[in-house]
């Protein structure tokens, strides 16, 4: 049986896909597992941009450093529609939510055997110009999706890779 930790453990960043499309039934299990991901107040500011066609994915590999995969997620966030902190008016959720949503969509491709890579650097006004991202509408991520050429990375690389958990927390107070 398969657990959550089991499933974040085994996710990891593909750089390299096979040429074969995501199956219509996965990719909208991917979009569901989105759809569902919470948001602050429930505002659901994100707006999913789906990118497939061999011209969209050339457009979208010009505004970004990873290339070859067959299904691009663009997670937008509508800045209107993000809740605003009443403590500090210039804090909204905007990326956090978006953050959350496009988490969700990353967990999904991995428990459906799809490879993964969350693309934090790409040209925002780039990738505006190219899908014609209206005003108010920010780019915030890219995810490459497909399936990985090559071995999968262990589950068991965290325990080298990643500090111990109790370099990480403090309890009660700092």
């Amino acid at each position: 049986m398969s657990d959550f930790l089991d499933l974040a453990r085994r996710r990891y960043s593909v750089r390299t896909y096979l040429p074969q499309p995501v199956e219509a039934e996965k990719l909208e299990r991917i979009l569901e597992a989105g759809r569902v991901a919470p948001t602050a107040k429930n505002n659901q500011p994100h707006r999913i941009l789906i990118v497939q066609s061999p011209e969209g994915l050339e457009k979208l590999t010009k505004c970004t450093n990873v290339q070859g995969y067959p299904l691009g997620i663009v997670v937008c966030g509508v800045q209107s529609e993000a809740w605003v902190s009443p403590f500090d008016p210039n804090k909204n959720s905007l990326e956090t939510d978006t953050s959350i949503v496009a988490t969700h969509m990353l967990l999904e491709a991995t428990a459906l055997g799809l490879g993964s890579c969350w693309m934090a650097r790409f040209e925002p006004e780039r990738l505006r110009e190219a899908f014609n991202i209206p005003e108010g509408i920010v780019p915030e991520h890219i995810l490459a999706i497909g399936y990985a050429a090559g071995e999968a990375k262990s589950p068991d690389r965290h325990d080298k890779m990643r500090k111990p958990l109790e370099a990480t927390i403090v309890r009660e107070h700092f």
